[in-house]
Parts: C-alpha cells; sequence; structure tokens
C-alpha cells in the first residue's frame, strides 16, 4: 500500500511529496503550498484535455481500421485513401508559409552541429559520463575499438596500434585543418607566437586558442564550429614517442545530449520517478556524483567544470565542459500511480514530468557562474510520441501552465518535437506551427515511426518483414520531409533538425563509413549511442558543413511527396517459405524476449541486447514496439497462428536465457514459461493490435510492477 499525502486535494505519495518539499523546491523561492496548488489546478485543467485527446487517437485509429476492412482484398487506391484522410481530420491543412519565433536558445542548438547522446536519467553514471562527453580522445576512441579495421587484443599497449591511431589522427587534420606547407605527420613542434600558430594553418581563422606555454601546451581549433584540442605533453607515454610532443587529439564531442525520463527507463512508481528526478536535479545543480569501483580502486565521478584559453588576440576565453543536457519528458498516454486526482485517478505523467523537470531546472537557471547548462537560460524539454498538431498544441498549453505555476518568463522552455509518430510526419508543417515560439528540436525517429506504421494500417494486410522495412517508400520521403519542412519553417540558425540513432555500438569502423550520411542529409545532430561514438561521429561534421547541406537542400526545393509518405508497406503479393517465416518470427521474437526480461525483472530500460546473431544492439521500447507490432500483424493476418507464436517464443525464450548465463541477476524464462518477464513479451504480440497505438508502455508497466511485488521491491 503506497503511503499517501494530501498536497491541495492531490493524493502524493509520500516519497514524491518528500523529495520535492524537501529537495528540489529549496533554493527555487517557491514555497510547497504555492507549487502543489499550481500542480493541482494544472491537473484539474489539463487532465480532462489530455484524456478527450487520448480518446481522439482511438477514434481516428478505429476508422482507419474500419477502412482498410472495408477495402481488403480490392486494389489500393493512394487518392481514396488520401481523401478519407482528409474526411476524417487525420490529415490537416498546412496552411501559410512561416518562420519560426523562437529566441533564447544556446548555441548547441542553434549554431553548431554536432553528435548528440540519449542516455537514462535513472542510471546516475551514465548520466555523468554522457554530460562529460562534451570532449572526448580521438586516440581513446580509434585505439579502443574496431574503427581502424580491428579490434586492439591483449592488455598491454601496444606500440603499433598506437602508431595507426596516431596516424589516423595527423590524416584527419590534413584533411580538416590543413597547414599551409607539408603535413601534420611531418610537424616536430607546435608553439604560439605573438598570437599565431606554428606551423601556419592554411586558414588562420581555424587556430580559435591556447593554453599553457612552453613544452606543455594545448591547442585549439575550431572547424565548422566544433573545437579541436592539441594537447603537447612530451613527457606522458604518447607525447614521449610523438615528434611533436602531441600526447593527444581532444574533440568537441557530445554537443547536447537528451536525459531521457522515457523510452530508455523502466520508471513505474513513485520511487524510480523520485530517481529520474533525483539525478535531473543533481545534474541542474551540478553536485550530481557517483562512486565507481575498478579493481581495488574507487573514483568519484561529477561534472567536468568549465576551462580557460587565451584568443590569437589576447583576451581570454572560457571552453564549456559539458552537453548542454536537455530532459525528454514522457508523452501523452500514460498515467503514474505517483499522484491520483480528486477523483482517485491516476494523474498523467507528463504533466508530472514537465512540474517537476522544469521546476528541477530552476536551479541551473539562477545560477550567474560555476556549473551551468544553459547560458542563455533556456530548459529544453524533448516531448515523445505525440500525435499530430492538435497534441503538440497541448504540450504547449502544458508549459504555459507550468511557467505561469512556477514564474518562469514566457517561453523559457523550448519544445523538441519528436517526428516519430505518423500523424505528425504527415502533418509536420503544422505541428511545427503550432509550438513556433518554442520549437528548438525536430528528429526523425525511425524505430517509433516504423512502429506506428505497423499500427496505423494494422487491418490494411500484412507487412512486409522488418528487415526490409528501410526500403519502403515511405521511409525515404519521411526522412527527407523532416529536414525539408524544418528548413522551410526557419529552423536553420534557430534550432536542432537531427536524425536517429547508430544502433550497434560495437561496429565504429562501420558507423564512421556510413553515419556520415546524417550530416550530409542536412542534420544538424544524429543519435549516437556512447560518448566513444560521439567522437567519431565528430569527425564527420569536421568534414562536411551542415549549413551549407543545409543551403544546397534548400535550393533544390521540396523532395519526398505526401503521398510517397502515406504508402503503406504491405506486402502484397508474397508467397513467403516456410523457412523465411520462421527466419521472421524467430528474429522478432528473439528481440522482444531480449528486452522484455531485463525491462520487467530487472527494470533496464536500454541495454546492448544482443540479437539472434548475437550482434550487441542498443535496444529500448521503440524496437520492442517494432517487433511486436509486426508479430501481432502477421498473427491477425494469418501468416502465423497463435500456436505457432507460443511455439516460437518458447524456443527463443531459451536462446535468450542462454546470452545472458553469465549474468547472476538475470532469471531465466525457460523451461516453467509463466514468469513475468515471458508472459509481458507474449501479451505484447497477443495483445498488440488493441495496445494504443501499438505502445509497449501499458503493458511493460503492468508487467514490471507486478515483477517488483514478487520480489519485494515494491513500495
Amino acid at each position: 500500500m503506497t503511503d499517501r499525502t494530501d498536497k491541495a486535494g492531490l493524493q502524493v505519495s509520500r516519497v514524491l511529496a518528500d523529495f520535492i518539499d524537501d529537495q528540489a523546491l529549496p533554493g527555487t523561492g517557491i514555497a510547497p503550498d504555492a507549487f502543489w496548488a499550481g500542480f493541482a489546478d494544472m491537473v484539474n485543467m489539463l487532465g480532462p484535455r489530455n484524456r478527450d485527446l487520448l480518446a481522439y487517437r482511438e477514434e481516428l485509429q478505429r476508422q482507419i481500421d474500419d477502412w482498410h476492412t472495408l477495402h481488403r482484398g480490392k486494389p489500393f487506391e493512394a487518392a481514396a485513401y488520401r481523401a478519407f484522410l482528409n474526411e476524417i481530420g487525420y490529415l490537416v491543412p498546412e496552411g501559410d508559409d512561416f518562420t519560426i519565433h523562437t529566441t533564447g536558445t544556446d548555441p548547441e542548438i542553434a549554431q553548431i552541429a554536432g553528435s548528440q547522446l540519449v542516455v537514462p536519467i535513472m542510471n546516475a553514471r551514465f548520466a555523468l559520463n554522457a554530460a562529460n562527453a562534451r570532449w572526448g580522445s580521438l586516440y581513446d576512441a580509434l585505439y579502443g575499438t574496431d574503427a581502424l579495421g580491428d579490434v586492439p587484443q591483449g592488455n598491454g599497449y601496444d606500440a603499433a596500434r598506437g602508431a595507426r591511431a596516431i596516424a589516423w589522427g595527423r590524416a584527419h587534420l590534413d584533411a580538416v585543418a590543413p597547414l599551409a606547407h607539408g603535413s601534420w605527420a611531418d610537424v616536430d613542434r607546435l608553439e604560439v607566437v605573438d598570437g599565431m600558430l606554428s606551423p601556419a594553418l592554411r586558414d588562420q581563422g581555424q587556430f580559435a586558442g591556447h593554453a599553457g606555454s612552453g613544452a606543455t601546451l594545448t591547442v585549439l581549433l575550431r572547424v565548422n564550429g566544433l573545437l579541436i584540442e592539441l594537447e603537447v605533453d612530451p613527457t606522458s607515454k604518447i607525447g614521449a614517442q610523438d615528434r611533436a610532443g602531441i600526447s593527444d587529439i581532444r574533440l568537441e564531442s557530445a554537443l547536447s545530449t537528451i536525459m531521457d525520463c522515457e523510452d530508455s527507463v523502466a520508471a513505474v512508481d513513485a520511487e524510480d520517478k523520485v530517481l529520474a528526478y533525483g539525478n535531473w536535479l543533481g545534474l541542474m545543480r551540478g553536485d550530481l556524483t557517483e562512486q565507481v569501483t575498478k579493481g581495488d580502486q574507487t573514483i568519484t565521478r561529477a561534472l567536468h567544470g568549465d576551462r580557460g584559453f587565451t584568443r590569437p588576440d589576447g583576451q581570454e576565453m572560457t571552453v564549456k565542459g559539458r552537453s548542454l543536457m536537455l530532459i525528454r519528458n514522457v508523452g501523452h498516454l500514460m498515467t503514474t500511480p505517483a499522484v491520483l486526482d480528486a477523483e482517485g485517478r491516476e494523474v498523467g505523467e507528463g504533466l508530472l514530468d514537465a512540474m517537476c523537470t522544469v521546476l528541477i531546472a530552476m536551479h541551473d537557471l539562477q545560477k550567474t557562474d560555476g556549473i551551468r547548462n544553459s547560458v542563455a537560460g533556456s530548459v529544453y524539454v524533448v516531448k515523445p510520441k505525440m500525435h499530430g498538431p492538435d497534441e503538440v498544441a497541448f504540450a504547449v498549453e502544458i508549459f504555459d501552465a507550468v511557467e505561469r505555476v512556477l514564474g518562469l518568463p514566457a517561453n523559457t522552455v523550448k519544445l523538441g518535437i519528436m517526428d516519430e509518430e505518423r500523424r505528425t510526419s504527415a502533418n509536420l508543417k503544422a505541428c511545427i506551427r503550432a509550438a513556433a515560439d518554442r520549437v528548438a528540436f525536430i528528429n526523425t525517429g525511425f524505430l517509433d515511426r516504423t512502429g506506428d506504421e505497423i499500427h496505423t494500417s494494422m487491418a490494411a494486410g500484412p507487412m512486409v518483414p522488418k528487415g526490409e522495412m528501410k526500403n519502403a517508400a515511405w521511409i525515404k520521403s519521411y526522412e527527407d520531409r523532416n529536414v525539408d519542412i524544418g528548413l522551410a519553417c526557419g529552423l536553420q540558425g534557430r534550432a536542432q533538425i537531427g536524425k536517429g540513432m547508430w544502433a550497434m555500438p560495437d561496429l565504429m569502423e562501420r558507423m564512421l563509413a556510413e553515419k556520415s550520411n546524417h550530416p550530409q542529409a542536412g542534420a544538424t545532430c544524429a543519435w549516437v549511442p556512447s560518448p566513444t561514438a560521439a567522437t567519431l561521429h565528430a569527425t564527420h561534421y569536421h568534414r562536411i558543413s551542415v549549413t551549407q547541406r543545409q543551403d544546397a537542400i534548400r535550393a533544390g526545393g521540396p523532395r519526398g511527396t505526401l503521398d510517397d509518405l502515406l504508402t503503406i508497406p504491405l506486402a502484397q503479393g508474397t508467397n513467403w517459405s516456410d523457412d523465411q517465416i520462421t527466419a521472421e518470427l524467430e528474429n522478432n521474437a528473439q528481440g522482444i524476449l531480449g528486452y522484455v526480461v531485463r525491462w520487467v525483472d530487472q527494470g533496464i530500460g536500454c541495454s546492448k541486447v544482443p540479437d539472434i546473431h548475437d550482434v550487441q544492439l542498443m535496444e529500448d521500447r521503440a524496437t520492442c514496439r517494432i517487433s511486436s507490432q509486426a508479430l501481432a500483424n502477421w498473427l491477425l493476418h494469418g501468416v502465423m497462428d497463435e500456436a505457432r507464436m507460443m511455439q516460437v517464443m518458447q524456443k527463443m525464450a531459451a536462446v535468450v536465457d542462454a546470452q545472458n548465463a553469465g549474468d547472476p541477476a538475470y532469471r531465466p524464462m525457460a523451461p516453467g514459461f509463466d514468469g513475468p518477464a515471458f508472459r509481458a513479451a507474449c501479451d505484447l504480440v497477443l495483445q498488440g493490435r488493441t495496445q494504443p497505438s501499438g505502445y509497449t508502455e501499458p503493458l511493460l508497466h503492468d508487467w514490471r510492477a507486478t515483477a517488483k511485488t514478487m520480489t519485494g521491491t515494491a513500495q
């Protein structure tokens, strides 16, 4: 039984109430009574609107299901389908051209293109590592991964491998910051004389500053807005072997980090929410620490400070030591048992997130020095899983209300729109218009977007296998239109235009070869799975000017069409062999089980999960949504039946058990197949069609709460 206390008519879990009153509010100037009264007003005013929007989602889905059922077996007519979507209000008029009005954004949002991390806020170590990933060692990233074409062997330092990393780094400098004469590989001394770097650069404007002097020197270069540090220390192990004494090349890497309260966490009760909010509070105050034990040493992790440099003109400059931190709230769907309204209903979790995360960010807004997040005085909230412009407008209403309660200037909160639902991407211009004063971020999320693609058209027929989705007609239009519409609405120089995750954290050679397509596509940020990946991906932004790419894209005119975007990826006329069906079923079932077993039993919302071929993939609820919706679709249309699905799930449960045999906290699913994790995975398929928008959250939350009760960890 949850211990609750009355707060302005709300029944609030005591652990949450105590956290807000005793930790989050002190120092903000807001009294507890004013906070809770303001939040109660928000719940009473906006709660009914939230429920109405969710009901409208379901009504649209019902009408779409009925249309597809009525037309099943008939030739698909794109014009008739689009007319139907207009008629029911799924598609809305684009309206006149406009430019967003967002002001007061930080340089990492408006001016500089670079890597972006997404990290589960409930893990303090991960959060600190991500915040500190503003800077990363290029030598370490090359040496410690397969970026050089192979992985390091043994435990000691391999001088030959180190020389390969150094040569790669020197060649990169030749490409992005060439010298006036000769190669970086031939430099035997770096020095700064009268504000000039020696040896001279071809473009002297790329020399941004320096720190130190003589034998110990740090040289700062700037390439496409990103900083590069050349550390000279001939007394270090690497520097002693380098003819110029360069001990490292450090890159400005993760310019921004999304601290995630959503897809990458498993937060199902008040205790979980307090852990998330507590880590966010530590980041905003700047005092979050974490003890990390390595061997017989214990290290205290904390946020990195800023550093001082001297510019070429002799003036002092400060270089930021941390990523700009955004906070991702949950969407409009979920409710939370942490707070009950006056009718005894769970309140919208998105309302609670909005109020608490912005309150906590006030600790940063009120600083004038020290470890600061936003120097522009903004709070960046990424809002996921919104369906269409009405829901974006509702998010704006939420933050209007939050600012009134907290006494913040209008539009302090900047909004990130995740373009990851079909109704949002089909109406993207109208969605941006709805948040024209706040929008600071749009991005494409191929994973959730694919899950919604399957669910929206679930009744139309069997879909192509998961691996073929990236070749479907809608996906190229989706990716191109997101950039085109963002540029047409004036996001260049005002807001980020993002691209999705590289999901294979151990395959950095492939990432270096392929992920340059994101800046090439005009994206000012793209997601990477680790600080190391952020450093390697930064090299793409050195080589590609995103501003120039955006200018060229705008000059070339719009790409993709709405008709392409609305093309349903049906497997029409396909006759799969039984082996092909089995392979697809096993691939999806293994992915679901591998992710869900950690989510339900251990509360891990995002991690490296081996796929059916033992390739480590970053998995979160979005990937799980694709697999569960894909199987639910094939089940609905008779590609498989329930008996075969259960047979495959049991077979793959044994595979997943074997893959996790080395984890002492792991609870096997076989041979009983009766634990909450296995049952949750099966429910995601069996009930996939009836889940709201095909989301995995409702079932995962219920089964995680059950598992916590069974193990005695629920409060």
